[in-house]
Formats: structure tokens, sequence, C-alpha cells
């Protein structure tokens, strides 16, 4: 199996009481890919984020960073949560510093620092305010911020995004594609939205209805980079691969409702 950023070999994640909530999964991101992984409600999407995070380890197979077993928590990682990880207590400014002053970097150097990612989000004058103070869209590039601060080598999001507005997550995904590209991070990013899948990744992988949940598809997504992730789904090749990726997915998203129901 080729080594890339991250490497899921045969990864099973199951738990004390017997559930099984993935099964053998092969999944090789390479460095500087996007990969978005989709699928129904509860197929482990999650679930396979946290295993390349070290949060989880696995029942079976193994996970690999840069070729290494991981052993642990991943520390080569940033992790960016669906829901807001911000300290109120603690100004814009401060909230992005604290990795860098946790890990010994002196306050005066993590903060000039932190000025500086802020204005990369466009938020060059909103240091001073806390996050009771900021609008959804607002506090999430804080928190991108306060995960690309530390320069780690892979990107994990897990449904970055999905609290926010169709209108304010189009423009974080085109934010979040400028980041990208500037240096071009491996980066597993998990979605229910097929059509933000496709417009921001490289690949996008599919997941089956759990449990015993599997990577069923593997698709590259050929469209021309750099992209505007509005501007993009107005491309025929866009319609053309998202009728070819949901005519995979919706089986499984039926089947995922009827255990539901």
């Amino acid at each position: 199996m080729a080594a890339g950023a991250v490497a899921l070999d045969r990864v099973t994640i199951a738990y004390p009481n017997g559930y099984e909530a993935v099964t053998a999964a092969d999944l090789v991101v390479g460095e500087g890919e996007f990969v978005s992984l989709v699928g129904p409600t509860g197929c482990g999407k999650s679930t396979l984020l946290n295993a390349a995070a070290g949060l989880i380890a696995p029942a079976s197979g193994e996970v690999r960073i840069f070729g290494a077993p991981l052993q642990g928590l991943n520390r080569q990682a940033g992790y960016l949560f669906q829901q807001d990880a911000l300290m109120p207590w603690k100004n814009a400014a401060d909230n992005v510093a604290i990795g860098l002053e946790a890990a010994g970097v002196p306050r005066a150097d993590a903060l000039a620092r932190a000025q500086d990612w802020l204005t990369r989000v466009g938020l060059k004058n909103f240091g001073d305010r806390y996050p009771h103070q900021l609008s959804g869209g607002q506090k999430k590039r804080v928190a991108m911020a306060q995960m690309l601060i530390r320069d780690p080598k892979i990107l994990l999001m897990d449904e970055p995004f999905g609290p926010l507005d169709a209108q304010t997550r189009q423009i974080m995904g085109n934010l979040l594609l400028d980041l990208w590209a500037a240096d071009r991070k491996a980066l597993i990013f998990v979605t229910h939205d097929l059509e933000e899948a496709i417009a921001l990744s490289d690949r996008v992988v599919i997941m089956s209805s759990g449990p015993k949940a599997r990577i069923i598809g593997d698709h590259r997504i050929d469209l021309p980079r750099p992209r505007n992730a509005l501007d993009i789904r107005l491309d025929t090749r866009f319609h053309n691969i998202q009728q070819s990726i949901w005519a995979q997915l919706r089986a499984e998203v039926i089947k995922a409702y009827g255990d539901v129901a």
C-alpha cells in the first residue's frame, strides 16, 4: 500500500459493546491532496477521521502517517471540529495564539503571528473581539486560524461549515481553498453536502451506510484549479460528476433512512 500522508490499511473500528462502525477501510491520502468523505448519516465518516487523528484506535488494521504507524495522537495533524472550540473568555487574537504559547513561543511573538493569521482569514480588525461578539462565519475563521497557525502537515476537518447558512458556507469554502492552495497540505474533509465535496476536492470518497460501513467509491474530481466554490457549480462538468457520484450514493442514503424508519 502506498505511503501517502495518511494511509488507512484495512482499518476496522469497533466499540466495547460489540458495535462495528467501520469495517476494512482502505484509504490513502497523498501529500497535498484534498479528499472529502461523504456518505449517509451515521456511516462512520467522523469515526475514520478520528482514527486518522489518533483519537480512536482501530480494532484491526493500521493507520500510517507519512509511512510510519500511528501510535497515540497524530501530532502532525490539525483538527477543525463542527462545533466551536473557542475559549469564550479569550478574545480572537488570544484564541489563535494559544497553541503557540502552549508550545513555548513567547507571548509577544505568538500574538504577532496570530494577528497575521487573523489578517489572512479576513479578520484584521477583529483581534480584540470575544467569541460572543462574532458571527458564526467569523468564529469559523478564527478557528481556522487557530488550527493553521501551528503549521500542521495534515488537516482534518469534520463538517466544519455544517452550522452555517448556505451563502456563508460558500464564502468559507472559497477561503479554505485559498488557504489550502498556499501550501497544499494533505486534507481530509468530512461533509454531508455532496456539492460542497465536489466543489472543493481532488477526490470524493463514498462510504456505505452503517453499521459495518465500508468505502464503496473513490471518485477523482477532474475540475480545473484554482476554483471558485460557487462558480464551479455552474460548470457542465460539475453536474456530470455530481450525477455520477449520486448514482452510487443514493442507494446508501435511502438504505440509511430506511434503517432509521
